[in-house]
């Protein structure tokens, strides 16, 4: 089923799938909800899932004005309340990664447990910090799947991407004391060729209290696509599954009364 949640000047499209308790998954930048057909079926047989398009990607139309991640946030943050309307789990690739840490740090109340896939919490973590932004390139190999869906038209692609162009020269940034506030129990995962670095994504699991850690091997920043059983496979482990109680606790060793 798909329908509208309108958040301010943005009229956020999403559609749903499944039974059970509420899961949101959020895509990356320049692409949509499409990007997770390989995960959503095996993950609708356990909850009901809801894939959202970020303003001006997908089936939603872009808005005046820039694109931010807090705009993102305040739009994933009315969709909470409005669409889903009770605490939900939340998955996010990429761009959307890092709008649940903001939606989870601002909002905590609306978020059970996180699955954060190939996103950072600064652009210190980038693997490639001077690759180029090329509007060109983008446009030939993500324009034809933009033109399909987005009611802003095939030629508004650029404009799109000029934004996000924009945002990424500047976010996203947080102060990694600002992870030490995140209470949710959280799956941190990364390709172990992605466009994160591994140092980076150790740093976010060193420095949130309730994190776990998965690295998938043999992947890309395309690792819901290139391994999804695999990536299903940890994902629904988390979310139907109870820690366990480890052996050789360090990390997780109950603190000395």
């Amino acid at each position: 089923m798909a329908d509208y949640v309108t958040v301010g000047p943005a009229r956020t499209w999403y559609e749903q799938q499944g039974d059970g308790d509420p899961l949101v998954l959020l895509h990356g930048g320049m692409v949509d909800s499409r990007w997770f057909e390989p995960n959503v079926g095996p993950l609708a047989e356990r909850f009901r899932v809801y894939t959202p398009d970020l303003r001006g990607h997908g089936r939603t139309a872009d808005v005046e004005g820039p694109i931010t991640f807090q705009a993102m946030a305040d739009d994933m943050i009315v969709f909470l309340e409005q669409a889903v309307g009770r605490p939900a789990d939340v998955l996010g690739h990429s761009v959307g990664a890092f709008v649940w840490l903001l939606v989870a740090l601002q909002r905590p109340e609306l978020v059970n447990r996180m699955v954060l896939i190939s996103g950072g919490f600064s652009k210190d973590g980038e693997a490639v910090p001077d690759a180029p932004w090329d509007v060109d390139l983008l446009e030939q190999f993500l324009g034809p799947s933009y033109a399909e869906v987005s009611p802003d038209g095939a030629a508004h692609f650029r404009v799109v991407a000029e934004k996000i162009g924009e945002m990424s020269r500047r976010e996203p940034y947080l102060p990694v004391a600002e992870l030490a506030k995140v209470p949710h129990r959280t799956l941190l995962m990364l390709a172990d060729d992605d466009i994160v670095t591994l140092a980076h994504l150790v740093e976010m699991y060193d420095a949130m209290p309730n994190a776990e850690l998965a690295v998938v091997p043999g992947t890309s920043h395309f690792l819901t696509q290139e391994k999804p059983d695999l990536v299903n496979r940890l994902v629904l482990g988390f979310l139907t599954e109870d820690p366990v109680p480890t052996v050789a606790p360090l990390r997780r060793a109950p603190a000395a009364g």
